[in-house]
């Protein structure tokens, strides 16, 4: 089963891509009846199902058409419910995937609860189910035990129930049987389906997807391109830990970057540098409660700190997860090293300051924040992190791509530096204190002196991704996002033109995110991000046909689900690594911002 069959290879007889179900508890990958991926309680929790990783000791979840080649996929419009449609010459039936989330006594009401509803469509289809629990990653193999209508498995951290109509004998002998009637199935972790289960899973039904569509009702949306927005938003919602407010990166790990590379990495954390763009995405979508939940995350994290900061945290807040390799698992098509945890939680990444400025000042210039989450606090940590700023202004980092090897003086971080001290400045302003604005203006004049002394480059015509080296950085387009060139520099243009120059992999404008050798060797895939980064960077400096050209290039290639992974390999452009990715989706929302025409 692959992630990424590329949209025009999404029909009938083709592999069927995954979709990502949730409920802003937890978050699954499904794809032709198969549960590829779902972990619990937590989205950082063991997988209990994870055949995407190991094929033999990843456990199984499966629904099977009995000779029905024909299987297609998609999303009853504007939800995050899966219908999979299974067709053969003995007849059909459809399956829907969903994870019951609806408004109950005033609250979100999210279980640890997948509901599978199979229906009969025509014909008389046949039908196996499997279902084979594992946990600690593949390490523990659940037994099991019948009742009355459910199946106990046992083993786990918690108790897993499947509750079913489906007759326990042939899902316990995974025997196939007649498709004659509506049958239901609940899996639990934790509490048990104690109600009725037809009308529960029915009832939870009807009320996710009517959570979902007036979800969508409230969101802004463009006026071009607004069905891959709303898939975008959908996917940004999903990685959403209501629960603390975190935003994971991916609810996925080490699916690999590209074949061979060896590049698999645990995404299922807090990145706040992915956060704050994310952050960006919600405010434009017109999700100011999104927002709101992120920015508290940011706050517990930081205040305790008194404005120190890693550049990832758990979805908890804490601040360690020790990167470890699973040798008993294969990997995603036999490309290892599958770990859990990350290193980057020991890196030194200093644009996160600037990055915490930029996020935290909505609280105090957004007038939707003021007496929510109180301003007093903010203006004190805001120049917690101006302190750190001023420490670290030229102390090399591992940049926004997490070299392991070496540190550098990137130029990416200076560019934060620069916009964190430009909206700090805001704030003292705004605020009438004229020492946090000259504290903070002198601070962005220094970091703008540092990137224009030291990592402009004239004979290249671009910022270089380090002070004193030629190679370029995908990153440093969002030079442009900030607006560090004033209107009329004519460097901007042909900064953009450098990055997309040297950084070309395929089709003039998918990027990779940099050219030169790192601890891993010589980066091989397109970063999906930077491509969307591109789009923006091209309009604002006029070219807008080719902007437009390069985005709708793009929307090709998701997965047929409107779903993006991390990066798209050349040559093949099938999709690669974790899926799906909240900076791919974030950057598809602000470029079809960028693009759409006003509603005016």
């Amino acid at each position: 089963m692959s992630p990424y069959p590329r949209r025009h290879d999404s029909h009938p007889g083709a592999e069927p891509p995954l979709g990502v179900i949730g409920n802003c508890a937890y978050l699954a990958l499904v794809g032709g009846g198969s549960v590829e991926w779902l972990c619990w309680p937590r989205p950082d929790s063991s997988f209990v199902f994870g055949p995407l990783l190991d094929r033999e000791r990843g456990g199984q979840f499966t629904v099977e058409g009995i000779d029905t080649p024909d299987v297609t996929t998609s999303y009853l419009e504007n939800t995050n419910v899966l219908r999979t449609v299974f067709s053969g010459p003995d007849g059909s039936f459809e399956l829907l995937d969903f994870a019951p989330r609806l408004i109950l006594f005033d609250r979100a009401f999210k279980p640890s609860m997948l509901i599978r509803i199979l229906r009969p469509l025509s014909g008389e289809p046949r039908v196996r189910i499997r279902c084979r629990p594992v946990y600690d990653y593949g390490r523990m193999v659940a037994q099991s035990w019948r009742a009355s209508n459910h199946i106990e498995y046992t083993g786990l951290p918690a108790p897993l129930r499947l509750t079913t109509n489906v007759p326990l004998t042939y899902v316990e002998d995974e025997r196939e049987f007649l498709l004659d009637r509506d049958c239901h199935l609940a899996l639990t972790f934790g509490e048990p389906l104690e109600a009725g289960l037809e009308e529960t899973a029915e009832r939870f039904l009807e009320r996710t997807i009517g959570y979902w569509r007036e979800w969508v009702k409230r969101s802004r949306v463009p006026r071009d391109y607004q069905e891959e927005v709303i898939r975008s938003a959908l996917v940004l919602k999903l990685h959403q830990y209501e629960d603390t407010g975190a935003l994971l990166a991916a609810p996925t790990t080490s699916l690999p970057e590209f074949p061979g590379s060896g590049r698999t990495w645990d995404y299922r954390y807090c990145w706040l540098r992915d956060a704050y763009f994310s952050l960006n995405a919600f405010e434009r979508l017109g999700h100011s409660g999104e927002m709101e939940r992120f920015l508290v995350y940011l706050r517990n994290v930081a205040e305790k700190r008194s404005g120190e900061l890693q550049p990832v945290y758990t979805i908890a807040g804490g601040s360690r997860a020790e990167e470890v390799v699973i040798d008993t698992l294969s990997g995603y098509k036999g490309n290892g090293p599958v770990r859990v945890g990350n290193q980057a939680f020991e890196h030194l990444q200093n644009d996160v300051y600037g990055e915490m400025i930029l996020a935290v000042s909505r609280l105090v210039l957004d007038a939707r924040f003021l007496g929510s989450i109180g301003t007093p606090q903010t203006v004190e940590l805001v120049g917690d992190l101006l302190d750190q700023i001023e420490a670290r202004l030229e102390e090399p980092d591992a940049g926004p791509w997490e070299l392991r090897g070496e540190r550098k003086l990137h130029s990416f971080t200076l560019l934060m530096h620069w916009a964190g001290a430009r909206r700090a400045a805001e704030i003292g302003e705004r605020l009438g204190n004229d020492e946090l604005q000259q504290r903070a203006s002198e601070l962005a004049d220094r970091a703008r002196e540092v990137i224009d002394t030291r990592c402009w480059n004239p004979q290249i015509g671009a910022i270089t991704q380090a002070a004193g080296e030629d190679g370029l950085d995908a990153s440093l387009l969002l030079a442009i996002h900030f607006g560090y060139f004033e209107d009329g520099d004519e460097r901007a243009r042909g900064h953009v033109e450098a990055i997309r120059s040297q950084l070309t992999v395929a089709d003039g404008g998918l990027l990779r995110r940099y050219s030169v050798p790192d601890d891993f060797g010589v980066q091989e895939a397109v970063f999906t991000v930077c491509s969307f980064w591109l789009v923006e960077a091209l309009d604002a400096v006029g070219l807008h046909d080719e902007a437009v050209a390069l985005f709708e290039r793009l929307l090709s290639l998701d997965n047929g689900l409107g779903l993006y992974s991390e990066d798209i390999l050349p040559g093949t452009f099938e999709q690669s690594g974790n899926f799906p990715q909240t900076y791919s989706h974030v950057g598809l929302v602000n470029a079809a911002f960028r693009l759409s025409r006003s509603w005016d």
